[in-house]
């Protein structure tokens, strides 16, 4: 196995680990990212991106990403296909194993290694993903402005997020699996008041419907079998995000649901020199600014605790 030893490295791309390379690359902390299985994140397969600051007339998003990336690489960023499969914090410098072949040894490590939209596993769903189909109504909402629309869920998020398209369309079906919803009791009010949202129970999406967008979706009453099609041109899928953490839970304190736990107002761990970004930690906004605003902080907070620790081993030596 192969070794070398970095001052920053950067598990994961996307929004916020293209940021903390490029503010980490500029305080010349010399980072070696490593982008993942899925360089650039979510973004990668997103097609218009209308919500980040600075393109006024939108963006594709693998072009966004791109952008980001070669940002990075202009500042010093040693860009790297690879995916970090394990690693060990127990020590220091901390150790991360790539491609289960080569050892990085790391002063610092911030991950931003995101977290996946779940999907029912349909193959029309995958078919028309970024063609109607879409895993974000606050990202995407705003392209189907009067239309009719479908969400499947039935928790906070599939509330949260009926209720955002219910202002924007004209028509919002909910979808619920269920003969009831998960979503606490002001969630459910929430749905139930609103005119546009029509709340459909013990009901399966069976396929979306839609040669190159999506023109309805097919689904079936789980009680009588019946089938019916719904005329939407948006299918919203609500039923949770797995965030990509599995390899640190060892190590870094976590909630229930698999987010890393930082510090209030930092993107500190629980663990000295390891910093968290993106939607790693994030299970709230789930938004490329906020990504990359986080990314800022770790990159940041990483370049404040490698000096704190260079002046404590200076006064070691004096």
């Amino acid at each position: 196995m192969t070794s070398e030893h970095v001052k920053c490295l950067i598990i994961g791309s996307g929004p916020a680990g293209y940021t903390a390379a490029i503010y980490a690359s500029r305080a010349n902390m010399k980072p070696v990212m490593y982008q993942g299985p899925q360089p650039g994140g979510q973004l990668t397969i997103t097609n218009e991106v209308d919500n980040f600051p600075g393109y006024p007339d939108g963006v594709q998003g693998p072009q966004m990403m791109q952008d980001l990336e070669n940002q990075a690489r202009r500042f010093g960023t040693d860009v790297r296909y690879g995916m970090v499969t394990s690693v060990d914090f127990s020590g220091h410098p901390h150790r991360a194993i790539v491609d289960d072949k080569h050892e990085i040894t790391a002063d610092s490590v911030i991950i931003s290694t995101g977290a996946s939209a779940k999907w029912l596993g349909l193959p029309s769903e995958m078919r028309l993903n970024g063609r109607g189909v879409s895993a974000c109504a606050v990202c995407d909402g705003f392209f189907f402005r009067g239309q009719d629309v479908a969400i499947i869920g039935a928790g906070d998020t599939a509330a949260e997020e009926a209720s955002y398209l219910a202002n924007l369309c004209r028509k919002v079906y909910m979808l619920v699996r269920r003969d009831e919803m998960r979503a606490s009791k002001f969630m459910q009010q929430r749905v139930n008041t609103a005119p546009n949202i029509e709340i459909l129970f013990n009901t399966e999406t069976i396929e979306v419907l839609g040669d190159d967008e999506v023109s309805g979706v097919r689904v079936k009453n789980t009680v009588t079998g019946e089938e019916s099609v719904l005329d939407v041109t948006g299918f919203f899928v609500a039923i949770g995000h797995k965030p990509n953490t599995d390899i640190f839970r060892e190590y870094l304190e976590m909630d229930e649901s698999g987010y890393i736990l930082t510090e209030k107002g930092s993107t500190r761990t629980n663990i000295p020199g390891v910093f968290a970004c993106g939607d790693a930690q994030d299970n709230v906004y789930r938004q490329a600014i906020t990504a990359a605003g986080t990314g800022c902080m770790a990159a940041l907070d990483a370049e404040r605790y490698l000096v704190t620790v260079e002046m404590q081993e200076q006064q070691l030596v004096h």
